[in-house]
């Protein structure tokens, strides 16, 4: 349950410290200062880059300079983003513990020696973040620890940076001096940070990383995918939108909405056959794989009554076999409601119709969840007559099949975050699945299967070490499975 809380000061902190904060790649900070512990303030960046001793490890925000890419602090305003809770304040003066304090802050141990050689003691300051709603803008003030706020802010714990699990595992190895569990990948991040901001595989890495290491929250990222807006113009296209039709011809509207719909079908996963490209007399879509469909587009306001011979005719003419006619998959798409006579003609011949608006909610579906549309599976609803409620069907089958195995996997990252073990077997998984309102019921069986599928290296999403048995298995985590709200 979210709680408010009154902030009406900022804790002054090196612009480092602060980004590091605000990306959850650190909980630590090393104030002047003791803080009380259960204090709350803003984050207020102080720019350090004349102090020559106090330069950063490479991360991603900070260059070998120990600069900012993108200030905090920008001429006379300083932007404070997230506001904090201390939670713990330790006291070091042990020159021995620097070396394991510097791999869990953003501080080289050089630097950590000198600041102990000038403080006698170090505080180390435990600080469970949130991020504001929006950026607040003060006056640069005068170096210092605490400074007030020009208004005082009404915050909430709406929105950690990092999940209550997560910080937990991490306070726990600060306490300690822990060594990070995965430095090989924080150097693998650190060489993604400029490669990043140019390559789409690359960022997707990065987002990949900070989640597996913890630096991000628990809300999944969604794959970064190439420009698909074409996606969107589908319906458009066949309802004649007028933002679409500016000074096109109806041949030329025509011709766009057949485009769409080949690239449309290729993009699901037809192979197709390119030496019919439509046009006058022409048939206007033969795929030959993974199973013979012809068919026919339509752009306009309605679908003209003698579509389905049409296609029929043509489909003969071009094929010139009717036998292999009749086993193709018939499809006609175009906008409104079928005529009586029209439905009746596309019921004799085994023709099916859809609405460019589910051919569109189809593609997003293969958009959205790759390789998820299941062309044999979607021929099954491809029924004679209209189609639209049968394929849309389908398409809910698909997205709560996606849910449940999403949930699924929010078991297992549950599990590993709340009881420190790194595998998990199937039967408390059931367990645990069972007890958490799941969106479907699953056999131990079912959710096993499941599993395996997940662990496949094909999926990636979950690891799997075989056991002798069903019973032997154990599963760990890998990667999240985003969904769509």
């Amino acid at each position: 349950m979210s709680y408010s809380v009154f902030v009406d000061t900022a804790l002054q902190l090196p612009a480092p410290d602060v980004e590091a904060l605000i990306e959850g790649r650190v909980i630590a900070a090393m104030p002047r200062i003791f803080i009380e512990p259960g204090r709350s303030f803003a984050l207020y960046p102080v720019d350090n880059s004349n102090i020559s001793l106090m330069k950063p490890k490479q991360m991603s925000l900070f260059p070998e300079l120990g600069q900012l890419e993108i200030p905090l602090v920008m001429f006379d305003k300083v932007s404070i983003k997230a506001w904090a809770k201390c939670e713990l304040c330790q006291i070091l003066n042990d020159a021995e513990s620097l070396e394991a304090l510097s791999q869990l802050t953003v501080w080289k141990t050089e630097a950590l020696q000198q600041t102990l050689l000038q403080r006698r003691y170090i505080f180390v300051t435990h600080l469970r973040v949130y991020l504001l709603p929006q950026p607040l803008e003060v006056p640069v003030h005068p170096s210092g620890n605490f400074v007030s706020l020009p208004k005082s802010l009404t915050v909430t714990d709406s929105t950690p940076v990092l999940s209550e699990s997560m910080f937990a595992k991490r306070r726990q190895q600060l306490e300690k001096l822990e060594p990070p569990e995965h430095p090989e990948l924080e150097e693998l991040q650190s060489a993604l940070v400029h490669l990043s901001t140019t390559n789409p595989k690359a960022k997707q890495l990065d987002a990949e990383i900070k989640i597996f290491l913890g630096w991000s929250s628990d809300k999944p990222v969604k794959p970064i995918k190439p420009d698909l807006a074409w996606i969107n113009t589908i319906a458009a296209l066949g309802n004649r939108s007028k933002q679409l039709d500016t000074d096109k011809s109806n041949y030329q509207a025509g011709t766009d909405f057949e485009i769409v719909v080949r690239d449309s079908l290729e993009f699901l996963g037809f192979t197709i056959d390119y030496a019919h490209k439509g046009g006058a007399g022409g048939l206007d879509l033969l795929c030959s794989k993974p199973y013979p469909l012809v068919g026919e587009c339509k752009a306009g306001k309605k679908i003209p009554n003698h579509t389905a011979v049409q296609l029929l005719n043509l489909g003969t003419l071009r094929l010139k076999d009717a036998e292999m006619l009749k086993k193709a998959t018939k499809l006609i798409i175009g906008p409104g409601v079928p005529t009586t006579q029209l439905m009746d003609a596309a019921k004799l011949h085994g023709m099916a119709i859809m609405n460019p608006e589910t051919l569109e909610k189809l593609v997003k579906l293969q958009s959205n969840y790759p390789n998820s549309v299941d062309l044999f599976k979607l021929k099954e609803y491809l029924k004679p007559g209209q189609s639209d409620d049968e394929v849309a069907k389908y398409i809910e089958q698909v997205e709560q099949e996606i849910k449940v195995r999403s949930h699924v996997l929010s078991i297992l990252k549950k599990y590993h975050e709340n009881s420190g073990f790194e595998r998990a077997s199937v039967d408390v998984l059931s367990g645990a699945y069972s007890m958490s309102n799941p969106p479907q019921k699953l056999s131990r069986e079912e959710l096993h299967e499941m599993l395996v599928e997940l662990s496949s290296p094909l999926t990636g999403y979950a690891g799997r070490i075989k056991g002798e048995d069903l019973g032997r298995d154990r599963f760990y985590f890998l990667r999240d499975l985003p969904i769509d709200d």
